[in-house]
């Protein structure tokens, strides 16, 4: 417990900055906020390196929150580790707040570039979401979801390569006990698996989450990268969100791009893989293996995509529907 949290006459910043000086933080400038708590820039003294500091109130934060999105945030973040994803250094709990302590992306959020510079060339946008398919291939291979993806969650470090942020929507999708050696059961068992929580912003967000139907979460997590693939390119969303009637029409229909922009076929059947009908939608191992996304990739994904074929090839495509349609 820290110190500082049990004044209760002194300032909340004065608070928390005790906190983290116990566990040798120098917390710097606020750098980002969310629905429950603020991020800054904090150094770290016993390492001496920069960090970032998600603090987290518990009298702002809900009961769900607290109670389940937070703990699965931390529980799985603690089992990440992969270049393109934001790594989770420490949690710490007082009465009143959360700190967690994570990797600091130095360069900013890929939504705020795009407002300041405008659409990405197709080498630029390739490389930034070659290295987001490569994050969200790593989790799914663990059985984890990101349910969150949006420009916003790609931070840039400091050389411009994309980590992929905020797990407070991450879920692992449970395997039954007795089928977890077994590849084709334990992949019919994850595509079995269909949420029914809502995560996520509506303009990311798949048909069946917008027509509240139970939905398979990889397939939504690849719907959200196909919006976020679109968005670098034109750098407007794909779909208008700001009438869900209108939002849901136009996510049934194929996606059209400006005539004015030059955009390689193979880059748009990629955008058209992704934002389609659940039954036909590219898994994440169809993305990591396009031709398009492979031109990006400085070596081939192998060892990405062994571990996505042993969780997934024994599944076919036709028992995958299968499995899909029996739980919807």
């Amino acid at each position: 417990m820290g110190k500082g949290d049990t004044q209760e006459a002194a300032p909340p910043t004065s608070a928390y900055r005790s906190v983290m000086e116990e566990y040798g933080y120098e917390v710097g400038k606020s750098i980002g906020n969310g629905s429950y708590g603020t991020v800054y820039e904090a150094y770290y003294t016993k390492q001496k390196v920069m960090v970032a500091v998600k603090i987290i109130s518990k009298k702002k934060a809900s009961e769900d929150y607290l109670v389940k999105f937070l703990p699965r945030e931390i529980q799985v973040m603690k089992v990440l580790r992969h270049k393109n994803l934001i790594n989770f250094y420490q949690a710490i709990e007082t009465t009143s707040r959360v700190y967690i302590i994570l990797e600091l992306a130095q360069g900013g959020d890929v939504l705020e570039w795009v407002q300041r510079y405008g659409a990405c060339s197709e080498p630029l946008a390739g490389k930034w979401f070659s290295q987001m398919s490569l994050g969200i291939a790593y989790l799914h291979s663990k059985g984890i979801v990101h349910r969150d993806l949006k420009l916003e969650n790609l931070l840039l470090d400091k050389r411009e390569n994309v980590k992929i942020s905020d797990f407070g929507f991450a879920k692992m999708v449970p395997s039954s006990h007795s089928v977890r050696n077994s590849p084709s059961l334990h992949q019919r068992n994850c595509f079995a698996h269909l949420s029914q929580t809502y995560c996520g912003s509506f303009a990311y967000a798949c048909p069946e989450i917008l027509l509240g139907l139970p939905y398979n979460p990889f397939l939504s997590d690849t719907w959200s990268m196909g919006v976020i693939l679109y968005t670098l390119l034109v750098a407007r969303l794909p779909f208008d969100d700001t009438n869900l009637k209108k939002l849901l029409k136009e996510t049934q229909k194929e996606v059209t791009f400006p005539s004015n922009l030059s955009v390689s076929q193979e880059c748009k059947n990629l955008v058209f893989q992704t934002l389609r009908q659940p039954t036909k939608r590219a898994t994440i191992l169809d993305i990591i293996k396009d031709p398009w996304v492979l031109k990006f990739q400085p070596e081939p994904p192998t060892h990405e995509i062994r571990l996505l074929e042993a969780m997934w090839q024994p599944l076919s495509a036709a028992s995958r529907r299968a499995s899909m349609e029996i739980n919807i």
